[in-house]
């Protein structure tokens, strides 16, 4: 399946999703190696590092991009898929080099699909498993 969005940071990345269907906030809810540490989340304790990351937006404090930045200089967050890209997290996107696509259905995509983020034209393409 293929899905057309607005590109928000360039790249291409295919990786295994993780699924948040909740807004997060990277300060105080994800740490320096990527666990889900926000205990309000569904994914708490589970780890996206190595995948692409798909939760409806963003929100939170502006340091919020220098801690996507960070996990993106460790090589730990692949990719990011929102419903509604807010500034916090698309400087992060930008700032770490990290793929990035809104305005895309989160409906279509669940935890452990395969999916491929093109950037550079705003597509997101999902491989069921």
């Amino acid at each position: 399946m293929e899905l057309k969005g607005r590109s928000i940071s360039k790249g291409l990345i295919k990786a295994e999703a993780i699924v948040s269907d909740v807004p997060i906030s990277f300060l105080g809810g994800v740490n320096e190696d990527g666990i889900i540490i926000d205990k309000e989340n569904e994914l708490y304790g589970q780890s996206i590092a190595d995948k692409i990351f798909v939760f409806p937006t963003g929100k939170g404090s502006t340091v919020g991009s220098y801690v996507i930045y960070g996990l993106a200089k460790k090589g730990i967050l692949k990719g990011i898929i929102n419903k509604e890209s807010e500034p916090i997290v698309a400087t992060g996107a930008i700032l770490g080099k990290i793929p990035m696509v809104d305005k895309i259905d989160m409906g279509n995509i669940k935890t452990g699909d395969m999916v491929l983020i093109d950037g550079d034209n705003g597509i997101v393409k999902i491989f069921k498993k």
